[in-house]
């Protein structure tokens, strides 16, 4: 058994990672230290002047584990890392408010595309954005679609140069026509699209240099029309920089300004991209769980997990409020970019007025998720509002419990328990049983069973809470249900009333009955069906809700039942594992013909020891 305090004397005095388990083995704190053995030791002593969430965290420590590090950057990106992969309860969790999209150009083939995308990718290929939105990406498409003129039909080059004619496109002048033959080269194809790039880089200036130098050619050659195409794509560039936003148009280095806006217990963040003196990008994050944590540890933890996945470092990142580890957070993205990084919270001046133009920004992401969030439980609260008319119950019920036994002729008994809270599944809450007290097909038994087993267990997580030995939040039975819904009939609801009276329950219990074709009728109650229309709203969520724990159920028994038949005899013998066990099923076609095999038929497979431990083992059983 771990003993934490003799583990304490052991620490090292060393940087390295620090990892927090709790009693089901889950990782629940990943953090980082100079000197494992000071930080570590902290959390340990006095509680006083512990934070809540720090206190909640100790109280469920039932072990920890460290690494040694050569640095304290070294533990950093480990500390990153770790809490990426393992999503600890009490670290802060960084997740992406949206999904963004990019515009990607294939510039690595010789015939380049370009086109939306949510996804990146390390193929060579060149994204642009993330854009704030599905629309700003399409007006940006629509002006590279004027501009440069790229085939946007579904032609394949260089396969379909020469087949068929030129599509309307060519005709209006909205493409270079690649596909009739002879008229563009590859080099001239795959230049139209590196002048693409250019101009999503914005790089404006030496586009416009460069189609200038080619207007004044064409036009010296008396290519009038050519050099009206050049005159066009400067005229259509120089209107598109007007329409951005511009920052600063002296100092042109490339910033990342981050700014954030608290709303209860969450923080929206907004991190805004300047690029070349223009805003280019952005992004936005809602980090759950905060009222434990200060402004600035959690903008510290967003600053190293948004940087550990982040290529393209700037040259200076602008904050909202000071962070803590600052000095080695700018060593260690110093060292990642090549070139200083500096991290500055502004209190003045025009740094502080963008700071601002972005934590309005958050503000605005803080409320409009405010308000979402109120127009979604008005939509929960209304069905919870009219299961409680339509079944007449005292209470409105937020937490519905609903219960399903699945077996094949009385074989892998098994039950399931879905939970919707406010309408709305709450798979996290779902829990899955193995009958355990009998053997045979009984469903009244099976949901008696379950419904014991569930209260027991809750009862028990009272105790524990009550006693200090659990903290309300790891509970996995508790709260209690306002309403039960079994999948079944009279039987089954009659069974499970009887066995709340015994264990002194008063939960309101009914049946979700079904029609000769398996297919959701509607409620049983003590005094008989509830007749309800398939257009009204509480049919629709009954047939869901019952759909769903039949799927929870059937899935668990044939995991159950998978793995049974999966496991055979040659499990029980030494020495014979996953491979061994594959070369002989695979020789000898089932276990039943190895019972019968002979020594020497054995070891043309195996080696010596292990035929002869198989041979004796079917010898003697």
């Amino acid at each position: 058994m771990f003993n934490i305090e003799e583990a304490l004397k052991t620490l090292p005095n060393e940087p390295g990672v620090y990892i927090m388990h709790n009693s089901d083995d889950e990782i629940i704190y990943v953090g980082k230290a100079k000197i494992l053995k000071n930080r570590v030791r902290q959390y340990f002593q006095s509680s006083k002047n512990h934070s809540k969430k720090v206190q909640a965290m100790v109280s469920n420590i039932a072990y920890f584990e460290y690494i040694v590090t050569d640095s304290e950057i070294e533990a950093l990106v480990l500390e990153c890392n770790l809490i990426k992969k393992h999503k600890p309860k009490y670290n802060i969790l960084l997740k992406d408010d949206k999904h963004y999209p990019y515009i990607k150009v294939t510039i690595n083939k010789p015939y380049p595309e370009i086109f939306m995308t949510r996804t990146l990718k390390n193929d060579g290929a060149k994204y642009f954005g993330p854009y704030a939105g599905m629309q700003t990406v399409r007006n940006t498409l629509e002006i590279v679609k004027k501009i440069f003129k790229p085939p946007t039909c579904k032609r394949k080059f260089p396969q379909d140069i020469g087949k068929g004619r030129p599509c309307l496109n060519y005709h209006i002048n909205m493409c270079f026509a690649p596909c009739i033959e002879g008229n563009v080269t590859c080099e001239e194809f795959k230049k139209v699209f590196l002048d693409i790039c250019a101009f999503l880089e914005g790089n404006h200036d030496d586009l416009i240099d460069e189609l200038t130098e080619k207007m004044v050619e064409a036009s010296k050659n008396t290519e009038f029309e050519k050099a009206a195409i050049f005159r066009d794509k400067i005229d259509a560039i120089k209107k598109f920089e007007e329409k951005q936003k511009i920052i600063n148009a002296d100092k042109q280095t490339d910033t990342d300004i981050i700014a954030y806006s608290v709303s209860g217990n969450k923080m929206f963040v907004e991190v805004f991209f300047v690029r070349k003196g223009k805003v280019s990008g952005r992004k936005s994050f809602k980090i759950d769980d905060t009222k434990y944590f200060k402004d600035e540890e959690i903008l510290s933890d967003f600053i190293k997990q948004f940087y550990l996945e982040e290529e393209e470092i700037p040259s200076e990142i602008l904050v909202q409020s000071d962070i803590t580890d600052l000095e080695i957070i700018v060593s260690w993205l110093t060292e990642k970019k090549g070139r200083k990084v500096s991290i500055l919270c502004p209190k003045k001046g025009d740094k502080k007025s963008l700071v601002n133009m972005v934590h309005k920004n958050a503000e605005v992401s803080a409320e409009n998720y405010r308000l979402a969030n109120i127009k979604l439980m008005e939509s929960k609260s209304k069905i919870s509002n009219e299961i409680a008319k339509k079944l007449k119950l005292q209470k409105t019920p937020e937490r519905i419990e609903s219960y399903d036994i699945s077996h094949i002729s009385g074989t892998d008994n098994v039950a399931s328990m879905v939970v919707f809270i406010n309408g709305k599944p709450s798979k996290k809450d779902y829990r899955v049983f193995r009958i355990k007290s009998f053997d045979g097909a009984n469903d009244y038994l099976a949901m008696q069973e379950v419904i014991y087993r569930r209260f027991r267990h809750a009862k028990e997580e009272e105790d524990a809470i009550k006693e200090g030995k659990l903290a309300q939040e790891n509970a996995k039975f508790l709260p209690l249900p306002d309403l039960i819904l079994l999948d079944g009939g009279k039987g089954q609801m009659s069974a499970v009333n009887e066995m709340m009276e015994m264990i002194d329950c008063e939960v309101p219990v009914f049946g979700m009955v079904k029609d000769n074709k398996h297919r959701t009728r509607g409620l049983l109650s003590k005094d008989g069906e509830i007749e309800l229309s398939p257009m009204d709203s509480v049919f629709k969520f009954l047939t869901n809700l019952q759909d769903e724990v039949h799927r929870v159920a059937v899935g668990y028994h044939k995991k159950l039942r998978s793995d049974r038949l999966s496991k055979s005899e040659l499990d029980d013998i030494k020495g014979v594992g996953t491979v061994k066990k594959a070369q002989l099923l695979k020789t000898f076609g089932s276990v039943e013909n190895i019972k019968n095999a002979e020594l020497l038929d054995l070891e043309k497979v195996l080696d010596k020891k292990t035929a002869k431990s198989v041979f004796e083992h079917f010898k003697n059983n």
